[in-house]
């Protein structure tokens, strides 16, 4: 018995240092499992895909037009256009070769998310006249086209500039229904900048001229620039992304409002081919009016199209050209002086120098046969980092072009002013 017990403990410590060995292998046995590499289960995981965004042509460019009221009879040229002048213009951009794209995809190709047309148009609408569903409408379904309604809130049917030409709700939920684009053009359409005269609804329908400043005037721009949008976005249920200034007016503290609210484009009427680095808070459109019948005339030419391969064009280096800035070169200044040198191209044909300005589109430039210098004092302040510039000629009746690209560290943005907008009756 004593032997028996003394034996025991030898058992028990035998055993014990049996199961660390046995834990010490199988946890190395683990680990050389986990390290050593697995060749039949793991080549799909490893093979996977890595996700990119596409590559979008960046030397493509948008027109947009913006559009009023359609009326067979007109009474107030300045907004106003026929029906059949109107689908007469929706005609030419199809004949034309001009697609019409959605602004959505204006705005996810200005991102980089996503490819457009090289020569491509976005129609909108401003204010919300009925005449854009009853007329406008129909002619776009005609055609295929999308397009955006900018509506001011206060203006729909039954708001205090509501009248009977005015759009309903119903007929904007209509349209959003059928893939209308439905955005943001304030509640009262006035000039948005603190110290101008706005007009104010007071007790008993009567309305009062009046100058803001101050915490009033931000507590009236926060209704116009956010309300509105608010009311949109839960009258319709929608999501509104974009923002058309009344008039075109605007400053910087009318972007950084817009900004600050949520809004990813800020739209004037300031018309020019919009780039791929064009500033999205000051995008310009064409407004199309009955008495200034060339703008849309003169907007087409400015991307001329072809129908099925255009003529050639040869493509000249910019180092060749002696170019100001040099492609690369980045500047101290966002008014910079823009020059090229053509004599190494031959003789020139001198109204076909043409000069393209990211931001700006076609620019008004100086060209001199003698020496062949071409050049362009920026007076607007271009907005982005970099600015691309394209000039073309005809040199012994041929199209010959250039493209170069180069740097600015600094961007401002400028303003204008325009009439205040009248209730619709």
């Amino acid at each position: 018995m004593i032997i028996r017990f003394a034996i025991l403990p030898l058992f028990l410590a035998l055993n014990l240092s049996m199961c660390k060995k046995q834990e010490n292998v199988s946890s190395s046995s683990q680990q050389a499992s986990a390290s050593s590499p697995i060749p039949v289960a793991t080549p799909l995981a490893a093979a996977s895909p890595k996700i990119t965004k596409p590559v979008v042509d960046q030397t493509a460019q948008v027109l947009i037009f913006c559009y009023h009221r359609l009326v067979d009879k007109i009474r107030y040229p300045g907004t106003e256009i026929t029906p059949a002048a109107f689908e007469a213009q929706m005609k030419e951009l199809k004949d034309r070769g001009i697609t019409v794209i959605s602004m959505q995809d204006l705005l996810a190709w200005k991102k980089g998310e996503k490819n457009i047309p090289p020569r491509s148009a976005v129609v909108t609408f401003d204010d919300g006249w009925k005449s854009q569903y009853e007329v406008a409408w129909p002619i776009m379904k005609k055609y295929g086209y999308p397009f955006t309604m900018f509506i001011y809130t206060e203006g729909v049917r039954g708001g205090s500039l509501g009248g009977g030409e005015a759009i309903t709700w119903e007929q904007l939920a209509d349209m959003r229904d059928n893939g209308v684009d439905i955005e943001a053009h304030t509640a009262t359409h006035q000039d948005l900048r603190e110290g101008h005269n706005i007009m104010l609804a007071a007790p008993g329908g009567k309305r009062t001229r009046t100058k803001l400043t101050g915490p009033q005037y931000e507590q009236w721009m926060q209704n116009e620039v956010v309300g509105s949008k608010q009311l949109l976005e839960q009258r319709l249920g929608i999501k509104v992304n974009c923002f058309a200034v009344p008039f075109g007016n605007y400053n910087d503290h009318v972007k950084e409002i817009a900004r600050n609210s949520g809004y990813e484009a800020m739209f004037t009427v300031y018309g020019q081919p919009i780039t791929f680095t064009s500033p999205m808070d000051s995008i310009g459109r064409y407004a199309i009016e009955a008495n200034k019948p060339k703008v849309f005339e003169d907007a087409v030419k400015m991307i001329a199209t072809s129908t099925g391969g255009g003529a050639a064009v040869a493509e000249i280096g910019a180092k060749d050209l002696s170019t100001q800035p040099a492609d690369g070169e980045t500047v101290h200044t966002a008014l910079p002086l823009i020059k090229a040198n053509l004599s190494a191209i031959g003789q020139i044909e001198p109204g076909s120098v043409q000069m393209r300005v990211s931001g700006l589109g076609v620019v008004p430039v100086s060209f001199d046969p003698k020496s062949g210098t071409v050049s362009y004092q920026v007076t607007q302040k271009l907005h982005e980092k970099s600015c691309s510039v394209i000039i073309s000629a005809k040199s012994q009746g041929k199209k010959v072009e250039a493209h170069w690209t180069f740097g600015i560290e600094e961007g401002a943005a400028g303003a204008a002013t325009s009439p205040m907008p009248t209730p619709k009756k």
